[in-house]
């Protein structure tokens, strides 16, 4: 188990000092700016939706590295998912970070269901999913964890 543990840590730190899709994103038709109070995280993500499937994604922002990381992560998975399958991915990501997942398959992002452990560390860890959530609602108001 610690070899597992050890091994999502560093893709975290992986993600957090090479984040993937992080610049602003010309083509975007939908963003939302979020932050996180607590930690100090602040970012803004960018969609390119087309058809009902985000085509592309992208962030911009400085954060810890829970919450660059999953900004990070999360460009990268929703990337020709269609809305309604992000939709669910959401909510099955929610539930990962905050309860019981044992049911939950989410691959790659699977390495940031420890912050349940750290109660304060799961708005680092869901910053960047609101945030989707906002964007994708065309929410002009900044999303707030608190």
């Amino acid at each position: 188990m610690s070899d597992l543990r050890d091994l999502y840590q560093e893709v975290i730190f992986d993600h957090y000092r090479k984040p993937r899709n992080f610049h602003a994103l010309a083509a975007a038709n939908h963003h939302a700016e979020g932050f996180n109070p607590l930690c100090g995280d602040r970012l803004t993500l960018y969609l390119q939706i087309e058809n009902g499937t985000i085509k592309d994604a992208s962030f911009e922002g400085s954060g810890c590295a829970i919450s660059t990381a999953s900004a990070s992560l999360l460009t990268e998975h929703i990337k020709g998912k269609r809305l309604e399958e992000v939709d669910d991915l959401f909510d099955r990501f929610h539930a990962m970070v905050t309860t019981d997942h044992a049911s939950v398959e989410l691959g790659k992002l699977e390495v940031l269901a420890g912050v349940k452990e750290f109660p304060a560390r799961v708005k680092c860890a869901t910053l960047a999913w609101h945030t989707l959530r906002a964007a994708l609602q065309d929410r002009p108001e900044p999303v707030s964890t608190e």
